[in-house]
């Protein structure tokens, strides 16, 4: 049995929900028997570790232990993973990548080896890198990863030239982006996007149980202009919402927009533009790590042309919309060659429904002004 298999399994149930710790999965086997397992728990309660370690009790001496992340060695908000592995007994440790966090980097597999434990890295190391890639970039660069989603026709249509997209994408992919949604912190748009769609924003039939899920990703609107009505289905839901304005917001906005549920970000530039680095920043300083920006064209196009994103998720329907006036998934300047387009990486291709999604790590990042005018 693929045991690291298992526990990136478990790694997965932690995405979204334990930021901005990374989502680690243990598996605890003895005499090829699983006797422990577990995924982190939320900030401030144990680690995937000590989960695993304490289901197997005393069943976890010489033992051996597969985990998806280089155990912790470090006193934070819970006491060092080395630590509980040494005293519990374990003889073996399998994992899958070492930590980018500084205060390991290696420094908890010497631990260990220094115990007498004998410890190999590298078992499905791709996977488990793509599970914690958000986790990676913000404990190394100190800002968020951000993935771009959009569905579009055949022809690269987001809506009609009336404006009408529901629906582009089919049910099992619209489905899917719901799970997107689960595993992220924060889910972003446009106010253009909010005026035209005026979207819910959250992570459904996630749960465990269907409905909501229990821990919503923050919503974050850029409104450079604050345009957003106070109707507006987003600060109806559960969770919290985030308005970044590119101006200073009167004391009566303020209230009002406190009243509604929604925190007011002011990011005052020329022009009533909101400076998209700084707001990712903002974001890091609230401990998100993972952004899923979902539209509209203005937004991505104008992350894309400050190079600040890092992945793109794209859904491709197979339907033809046509109108020069029909909006397009990305705006922005763009470029003007093709040699100089934004070209991803690592691409998979998968099949949802009738549905195609393309998705990939873009390879290339230019530098730009950062801000945008909503």
């Amino acid at each position: 049995m693929d045991y690291i298999e298992q526990a990136l399994s478990l790694a997965r149930l932690a995405l979204g929900q334990v930021s901005p710790n990374p989502a680690v999965g243990a598996v605890v086997v003895k005499n090829d028997v699983v006797v422990g397992q577990g995924y982190t728990q939320p900030l401030g309660s144990w680690h995937a570790e000590v989960v695993a370690l304490k289901q197997a009790n005393e069943k976890a001496r010489h033992g051996t232990l597969y985990v998806t992340l280089e155990p912790c060695c470090h006193y934070g908000r819970t006491p060092p993973c080395t630590q509980a592995i040494i005293v519990a007994g374990i003889t073996e440790v399998h994992l899958s990548m070492l930590d980018p966090n500084p205060l390991v980097s290696g420094r908890g597999k010497d631990e260990l080896e220094r115990a007498g434990i004998k410890t190999y890295v590298g078992e499905h190391e791709e996977e488990a890198k793509e599970i914690n890639e958000a986790y990676t970039k913000f404990i190394t660069i100190g800002v968020p990863f951000v993935t771009v989603k959009f569905a579009v026709s055949l022809d690269g249509k987001i809506a009609t030239k009336s404006g009408d997209s529901e629906w582009i994408s089919g049910e099992e992919a619209r489905k899917y982006v719901h799970n997107l949604r689960y595993t992220a912190d924060a889910i972003m748009a446009g106010v253009n996007t909010v005026l035209a769609d005026d979207p819910h924003l959250t992570a459904r039939s996630c749960g465990g149980r269907g409905g909501t899920a229990r821990e919503q990703p923050l919503r974050v609107i850029v409104d450079g202009k604050g345009r957003t009505p106070l109707t507006a289905r987003v600060f109806k839901q559960p969770g919290k919402t985030l308005l970044a304005l590119g101006r200073m917001a009167t004391p009566e906005e303020k209230t009002i927009f406190t009243q509604v549920g929604a925190e007011v970000l002011e990011l005052p530039s020329v022009g009533g533009r909101v400076d998209l680095e700084k707001l990712l920043k903002a974001l890091s300083e609230r401990k998100i790590t993972n952004v899923l920006v979902e539209g509209g064209g203005i937004l991505l196009g104008s992350l894309f042309d400050c190079g600040l994103v890092d992945k793109v998720t794209a859904f491709i329907a197979p339907i033809i919309i046509g109108g020069k006036e029909a909006k397009t998934a990305v705006s922005g300047k763009g470029v003007d060659k093709v040699v100089d387009s934004f070209r991803l990486e690592r691409i998979k291709v998968e099949k949802f429904g009738d549905d195609l999604m393309v998705s990939g790590y873009v390879a290339t990042k230019r530098e730009a002004e950062c801000s945008l005018e909503l």
